[in-house]
């Protein structure tokens, strides 16, 4: 796997749920870096829609995919939790006590036949493995594939199924954790020394992501042998970023140590800014995405539109005091004064 579409080795995430837009990843581009679209939770008309204009304006990309699958949930579980969220709603008038179960795959095939159809220099995939026949598929029509690991043994998973490269996600980094079995804890392994061990179980290229939030930490990863730094949270407050009115403040006003792994909003843990919210549900929170994520989906949208952080999923990494109001590539120029 090389980088050569790309002067720095910088990347800017994907960052689905609309943080990640084309105009981010273009930004990215421009300051020499490079940038994924985030597949996630838009129809294949919307994901052809930005890949055409990002080919248009002759910007290279890379594009990810959710891999659908995980523990499910049971309708018991899932009706239980939908009644706890009923006073969530009241204020908004959502009936949440009553929303149905909804489980589906993000569009998966749909998705898979339009990126082999237009094939981008790069498709990445979050949440587990695509099954190798898809790997093998993208890599004929010309892509190269890259799969988000948390451990030495996902690491050494993915390489057997016989992808290009490895995102390594420590737990630092904010949004869902990339982990393949999200029912068991991932070990606080700090990014430099994960890319370590990373390093020492596999012979793919990595690129580590999680908590960078400046020029040393860059500097730390790629000495312990990764390729590139992948960046998200820093770029939520850029002009570029799609992130919303009430997530920006949150980030600027929330104090140090503020951010916490929860299940509470989506039923895949993710790191995010603590609200009211989830210290109130956390506890109680099952496992089972995507139907959470459906079912908190309308209140956090009616929140947002509120301006009501208590509500929202306020998807931030450890390095969001360091996220700043400024053009993304300024970030990612800033960022390159650690090579």
């Amino acid at each position: 796997m090389t980088w050569t579409q790309s002067e720095l080795p910088v990347i800017a995430a994907p960052m689905a749920g609309g943080a990640t837009t084309p105009a981010l990843v273009a930004a990215a581009a421009d300051a020499g870096g490079f940038g994924f679209l985030a597949g996630g939770y838009k129809t294949p008309d919307a994901v052809a829609a930005e890949m055409a204009g990002l080919v248009g304006a002759g910007v290279a990309f890379g594009v990810n995919l959710f891999v659908p699958g995980g523990p499910s949930i049971t309708s018991a579980d899932f009706r239980r939790y939908a009644e706890e969220l009923a006073d969530e709603g009241q204020p908004y008038g959502l009936d949440l006590a009553t929303a149905p179960l909804v489980d589906d795959d993000d569009h998966w095939q749909a998705k898979l036949d339009l990126l082999l159809q237009d094939p981008v220099p790069f498709v990445s995939f979050t949440f587990g493995l695509p099954e190798p026949s898809v790997v093998a598929a993208l890599r004929r029509a010309g892509s190269q594939v890259l799969v988000t690991v948390t451990t030495a043994a996902e690491a050494r998973n993915a390489e057997a199924s016989g992808v290009d490269g490895l995102i390594v996600q420590s737990t630092e980094a904010g949004g869902h954790s990339g982990t393949h079995t999200p029912d068991q804890p991932v070990p606080a392994v700090p990014l430099p020394e994960l890319v370590r061990q990373l390093k020492a179980a596999t012979n793919l290229p990595l690129i580590a992501a999680g908590g960078i939030g400046d020029p040393m930490r860059v500097r730390e990863v790629l000495r312990a042998g990764a390729s590139a730094a992948m960046i998200g949270t820093l770029l939520l407050r850029t002009d570029e970023s799609g992130t919303s009115e009430v997530h920006r403040e949150a980030i600027a006003t929330a104090g140090p140590d503020q951010t916490v792994i929860t299940r509470a909003f989506t039923g895949r843990p993710a790191r995010g800014i603590r609200n009211g919210f989830i210290t109130r549900h956390e506890a109680t929170a099952p496992l089972g995405y995507p139907a959470i994520h459906h079912l908190t989906r309308p209140l956090r949208a009616a929140a947002t539109a509120a301006r009501n952080p208590d509500q929202v999923h306020l998807w931030a990494g450890t390095a969001y005091r360091q996220a700043r109001p400024v053009r993304a590539t300024d970030v990612i120029t800033e960022l390159a004064t650690a090579l």
